[in-house]
This record gives C-alpha cells, sequence and structure tokens, in this order.
C-alpha cells in the first residue's frame, strides 16, 4: 500500500479502487431500523415520557428538532465509512493518535454502566410478576436481570455472524413495540389530550411562555439533558452506525471482512487500511446511490424514532400526567404499561412488561455487541502487537469481560442513576467528537478523494449547527445545576 504522510506520523495509506455499485435497496436497509430500535430503549420508553409525566408538554417542543440534530451526525459517520470502509473510531485515529486514545477512554468508562438498560426493563416484570416472593423490588428486578443476561449472552456467543442476530432482533421488536403504541394511542381517551398536545409540540409551554406545572427542580437538569441527548440514538451509542453500515458491506466497506466472520470466511479488515473512490467515469453515478441510501437509512431511524417517540410521550400525557405519576428509580417503566392496558386490559400491561424488558434488553445485546466490536477495533488499530490474536479472540473476550462488568456494576445504583450517569458522559462525548467529525470529512479526508465524491458545504454547515447547538446546551445544562 502506498504511504500517506500525517500529521503525527505514517501510517498505511488507502488504496484506490472503483467504488462498488449499490447492491438494492432490499439488500442494504436495516442499518437504520438496528439505530431506530436501540434508540427506542432510552429515549422513548424512559425518559420523555418521564419528563411529559411530571412537566406536561413544557419541554415538548425541544423533541422534534433534538432527533433531527442527529440527522447530520449521522450522515458524517456513514459518510466516512462509505468511502474509506474504515470505522469512524479508525478515522479518529488518523486525524489524531492522542485525541482518539482519549476519546476511547472516555467511552469506555461510559460503558462500564450499561447494563442499567437490563434492569430498566426489568423493572415491569418484577412489579408485575411476584416472584421471587417476599423479595423487594430492586431484589425482584435483579433477578429478572440476572435471568435475561442469562438467556441473551449465550444468543450472541453462538450467532456465527452477530450482527445478523441483532438486526433480526432488533426489528421484531421495532414492529412489535410500533403497532401496540399505535393502538394505544388511537384509544379514545389519549385522542382527547392530542389537541393539547400538539400544541405543546409546536409552542414552548415554560416561561416566559407560560407556567410550569410544577415548580422546577435543579436535580431534573440531568433527566432533561438526558432526553435532549437521547431523542434519538445520542452520545457514544451514535458512533456504532459506522460498525453496523461496515457489517453490511456499505460502499467501500464492501471491500472489507467481518469482525466476528469465521476464520474461513472473508478476510478480516487490515487495522488501519481503507480503500478510497478511484476517479472513474461511474463514480459520481455511484456515490449519488450510495449517497441517498445513506439519507434513506438515516431517515427510517430518526424518522422512525421521532414518531415512537411522540406516541409514548402522548400516552405519558394522557394517561401518566393527569394522575401525576412519574416513573422512578426502580420503576422506570412500571407506569408505562398502563400505555397498552387501555386495550388489553391486565394482558397488556403483561404484554407492556415483557416488550419493555424485551426492548431494553435488546439494548444491552446490541449495546454489548457494538461496544465490543470499537474495543476491538481500536485495539487492533491502535496497538500493533495486539495483532497476534486473531480479531475473533479479541472480540468474544471483549464480550465476556463486558458482560461480566455490566453484571457487577448494575449492582451500584438504581437503574435511573446509572443511566443517567452513562448520558452525561455521552454527551460530553457528543460535543467533543461533533467537531472531530467536522474537521475529519470536511477538512481532512477530502484531499484524499476525487472530485466526484468530494463534500459539498451544505453538509459541514449542517454538522457545524448541530455541533454549536450541543454546545449551547452544555452551557444551558450547567446553568440548570
Amino acid at each position: 500500500m502506498p504511504q500517506q504522510k500525517t500529521a503525527w506520523g505514517r501510517l498505511p495509506g488507502y488504496e484506490r479502487k472503483a467504488l462498488p455499485a449499490f447492491r438494492g435497496w432490499g439488500v442494504m436497509l436495516g442499518p437504520g431500523v438496528v439505530w431506530l430500535a436501540l434508540a427506542q430503549g432510552s429515549g422513548e420508553l424512559i425518559w420523555w415520557p418521564w419528563l411529559v409525566a411530571k412537566y406536561g408538554t413544557a419541554f415538548l417542543f425541544l423533541l422534534v428538532p433534538a432527533c433531527l440534530l442527529q440527522f447530520p451526525l449521522n450522515y458524517a459517520i456513514g459518510r466516512y465509512t462509505l468511502l474509506t470502509g474504515e470505522s469512524i473510531w479508525q478515522g479518529f485515529i488518523r486525524l489524531n493518535r492522542w485525541f482518539a486514545l482519549g476519546l476511547w477512554i472516555l467511552m469506555t468508562v461510559q460503558f462500564l454502566w450499561f447494563g442499567a438498560f437490563v434492569t430498566a426493563g426489568s423493572t415491569g416484570l418484577a412489579a408485575l410478576i411476584d416472584f421471587p416472593v417476599g423479595w423487594s423490588q430492586p431484589a425482584k428486578t435483579l433477578f429478572w436481570s440476572w435471568l435475561t443476561i442469562g438467556v441473551l449472552f449465550p444468543a450472541l456467543l453462538v450467532s456465527p455472524v452477530a450482527y445478523r442476530l441483532i438486526e433480526r432482533l432488533m426489528g421484531l421488536m421495532a414492529v412489535v413495540t410500533f403497532v401496540g403504541l399505535l393502538t394505544a394511542c388511537s384509544r379514545p381517551e389519549v385522542l382527547r389530550a392530542l389537541p393539547e398536545f400538539l400544541r405543546g409540540l409546536v409552542w414552548p409551554a415554560f416561561p416566559p411562555f407560560a407556567a410550569l406545572p410544577r415548580p422546577w427542580d435543579p436535580q431534573d437538569a440531568t433527566p432533561l439533558l438526558t432526553a435532549i441527548t437521547f431523542a434519538g440514538l445520542g452520545g457514544f451509542w451514535t458512533l456504532f452506525y459506522s460498525y453496523w453500515l461496515r457489517e453490511k458491506g456499505a460502499g467501500m466497506a464492501a471491500l472489507m471482512g467481518h469482525i466476528t466472520s469465521p476464520i474461513t470466511g472473508r478476510p478480516e479488515a487490515i487495522p488501519l487500511g481503507g480503500a478510497v473512490p478511484e476517479a472513474h467515469a461511474d463514480t459520481r453515478v455511484r456515490w449519488q446511490a450510495w449517497r441517498a441510501f445513506l439519507c434513506v437509512d438515516s431517515a427510517v431511524g430518526i424518522g422512525g424514532n421521532i414518531l415512537t417517540t411522540l406516541m409514548t410521550s402522548l400516552l405519558a400525557f394522557a394517561l401518566l400526567y393527569p394522575q401525576g405519576l412519574v416513573p422512578q428509580e426502580w420503576e422506570l417503566v412500571v407506569h408505562q404499561m398502563r400505555f397498552l392496558e387501555v386495550v388489553w386490559g391486565p394482558w397488556g400491561r403483561l404484554l407492556f412488561a415483557v416488550v419493555a424488558a424485551g426492548f431494553l434488553s435488546d439494548t444491552w445485546l446490541t449495546t454489548l455487541d457494538a461496544v465490543s466490536r470499537v474495543h476491538t477495533d481500536f485495539v487492533l488499530s491502535y496497538f500493533p502487537k495486539a495483532r497476534r490474536w486473531h480479531p475473533r479472540t479479541w472480540y468474544y473476550g471483549i464480550v465476556i469481560v463486558l458482560t461480566g462488568v455490566t453484571v457487577v456494576t448494575m449492582h451500584f445504583a438504581s437503574p435511573a442513576a446509572l443511566i443517567l450517569l452513562s448520558a452525561v458522559l455521552g454527551f460530553i462525548g457528543t460535543v467533543v467528537f461533533t467537531g472531530a467529525l467536522l474537521v475529519l470529512n470536511y477538512v481532512w479526508l477530502p484531499r484524499f478523494l476525487p472530485e466526484a465524491v468530494r463534500p459539498h458545504p451544505i453538509g459541514a454547515g449542517a454538522l457545524g449547527f448541530s455541533w454549536l447547538t450541543y454546545l449551547i446546551l452544555a452551557s444551558v445544562y450547567l446553568s440548570l445545576l
């Protein structure tokens, strides 16, 4: 491979190869569905219903803009992978080794606590099923969490290609949740609240526009930040999109391998070895097709997330807010069981408890898989001596270690406290890596690309706007503490 000189040393350069042709919508769509389903595990089922249940429509007007802010991030992350075949973390390493190392350490700390999503999902089952008999709500929640991990962990280990398992599970859960929520939203008692809900969606309902329905609690600054940040995927979770695109073989990633592919399968990706499109007559046409796919796939995730978050927020406004029922600590999804109870009675409560447990447990499973991919990718790319072991050895070893870590850390505090801690760390990361995405995609990478695939200033402007907004949110968050 040719060598390219960077500001911090010499690295394996990019091979120039023909950009693969787009393989069709039916084959390629999928990463956005995983993105959507994973996003449903936090903002949709927990934090926006919590915020609406407590403060009504006061902050509801922030929901759609908060989701749309993530589109430029998704596009920039996907663009880098489609044009190089590399993961976004390999891009950060190319940009600056010390920056990438610091960001990786921050991400590592954040994901020490993601077992809280399993315990959050188990709160509904623990409240509904009195087993083990005589145990407290926290103890029963942890029991159901252990049981859930005991089922999901072996499924990940025995799946020949982990991404296929993740995509199918998350797609199924997304469909079940959507149908159930849509049915619940069609109930008369919910539809009566729709006009006021829609007014709050487009107009601020807090001072000086209106009085808050209850006094502001400074401790709610972190849940508010979490709801805004995770109105979508948010935090370091957003960077996983690069790996799902890579596993799907989108763009130049079709020339790379799978981290979890069998040893006899396709060759593994060479650390810090990517490929960029060569100047070819069909390059512009092919890139237009891939760019359209990237926009549509991202829109599937973000648009679906907006729709389902609006439905859970409407149900919270209609069913929880009038009664002052606010999800708390070890009961994060207990009150939300009323969402389907209005449709199917006690069976609806059970169905929601099972769906919530399944969704939030899938959030843990998908996060476990994605974080393990990131760590495997980063270690092999950053530390040359680590390449003495096969990538699959690293991947499955990290999966086992992270499972043990999350089983331990989910006992440290309530799921609400642990998810909020993770969200704050993720927001810090978002503020930092959004600026890096801007430099990587619109300053550093274009010099290696042919004219046909160089970025447009509109993309840089949109990503810069998102970055500025996150910086302003950070300032507002500090002022609310």
